[in-house]
């Protein structure tokens, strides 16, 4: 466990609630590489986990695949590799209620490189299924926000379909 992290004033906010699941269940898909794997791309991607270290300060490294033919013609016309690796950084872990990370934004092209901050919530609800918040720190402009805020709700939609089985 580590010092609770700030959440950025200028994130935007994406929530969903998960019925009949348990928080420790939430908290497995999103810090496993097997449980990664599963729902963490966007539809029409796959990701690979390269490196899990569960820790303050470690990393997860993973490639994520355009695989659909939509996804395949969309990274291309925009010039931009169909596999494309990322580095998150642990800043903050409370199993099974809070995960935050700090996500190396190098893919761009045409933009140096920077880091984005997410921070999610996870807890239990009264009537036994699951709140996930998670606040995403915004990119450099409009549309790759759009691009973000998509592929981050799109994620957490797998997740929901994972966890109704």
């Amino acid at each position: 466990m580590s010092a609770a992290q700030k959440i950025p004033t200028d994130s935007v906010l994406l929530e969903r609630n998960y019925p009949a699941t348990m928080p420790e269940q939430v908290w497995q898909l999103w810090t496993t590489a097997a449980g990664i794997e599963q729902w963490w791309a966007p539809e029409g991607f796959t990701v690979r986990v390269a490196e899990l270290d569960l820790q303050p300060g470690g990393t997860l490294r993973y490639a994520m695949t355009a695989t659909a033919p939509e996804q395949v013609a969309f990274m291309e016309s925009h010039g931009m590799p169909l596999t494309t690796e990322s580095t998150k950084r642990f800043t903050e872990l409370d199993a099974p209620h809070r995960i935050a990370y700090r996500s190396l934004v190098d893919f761009v092209p045409g933009i140096e490189p920077y880091e984005v901050v997410t921070i999610v919530e996870i807890e239990a609800t009264a009537n036994g299924g699951t709140h996930v918040a998670m606040h995403a720190e915004p990119m450099h402009d409009a549309t790759w926000n759009e691009r973000l805020l998509a592929g981050r709700s799109m994620e957490l939609d797998a997740l929901g379909r994972i966890l109704a089985g």
